[in-house]
């Protein structure tokens, strides 16, 4: 089926499908060398569906990437750990909605927001996620430059990086646009924060972090909290710094 039809089937934006063939999640399985047009099948639905899985289960794309590109992924072994996290997902669900019938006749249910034994197990799914598939180089990298950060020390990095993100918002409403030489210093230094704090930020992994940026729905509501669009006009001055 065309993309168009795929993106409908799978309720995720046509936008989204080409980053995840940009970043190797997820390849068309085919690609029309006249008109580019993607063209996806039964094997693209089954990748998909195992995406979609993991991404309920809020595992970051790229251990997403990570896990399925393992040459020794198990997915009948991962099929049972997503069903046990799901069931734990939706007995919490199944707390929240008694409780709304609680609150409704004058209670208090405060007990039921208490979530740790399914961030617990997702906390230790991904762990073990990591350590069986987190091969890739710049994951490596990022393990080794962080392992002796602090709670304090990630604090001071995170900040950095959201302070950072946030000067961009700062050139959007000053009337900057995404290829001014402002803008694009910005860029450059967003790229060598990362390469100092967390791994080596080739222009590659810089396009595809500023693609990730309006395509993964988590982190462009994170950074839009500094102003609308922030996101998409960080992404396009990527785009521009990296052709």
């Amino acid at each position: 089926m065309h993309i168009k039809e795929f993106a409908e089937l799978t309720g995720v934006s046509v936008r989204t499908l080409h980053y995840y063939d940009e970043i190797g999640l997820l390849k068309p399985a085919f690609v029309d060398e006249q008109n580019g047009y993607r063209d996806y099948d039964e094997k693209s639905l089954e990748r998909m569906v195992e995406i979609l899985f993991y991404r309920e289960l809020d595992f970051p794309l790229k251990s997403i990437l990570e896990i399925l590109s393992s040459p020794d992924y198990d997915k009948t072994a991962a099929i049972r750990k997503q069903k046990e996290l799901l069931k734990l997902k939706k007995e919490r669900l199944e707390r929240l909605i008694s409780a709304l019938n609680e609150a409704e006749k004058g209670g208090i249910p405060m007990n039921t927001f208490n979530n740790n034994e399914y961030e617990a197990a997702r906390k230790q799914y991904a762990d073990e996620a990591k350590q069986r598939w987190g091969n890739t180089d710049v994951y490596k990298e990022s393990q080794v430059k962080t392992a002796g950060y602090s709670p304090d020390k990630w604090n001071d990095v995170n900040a950095g990086l959201n302070a950072g993100l946030a000067e961009f918002a700062d050139e959007l409403k000053k009337g900057a646009t995404s290829e001014s030489e402002s803008v694009q210093s910005l860029v450059k230094k967003l790229q060598q924060y990362i390469t100092d704090n967390f791994y080596t930020c080739t222009p590659e992994i810089l396009k595809g972090l500023g693609q990730m940026y309006v395509a993964d729905e988590r982190f462009k509501t994170n950074i839009d909290k500094n102003g609308a669009g922030t996101a998409e006009f960080i992404s396009e001055a990527i785009k521009f710094y990296c052709k």
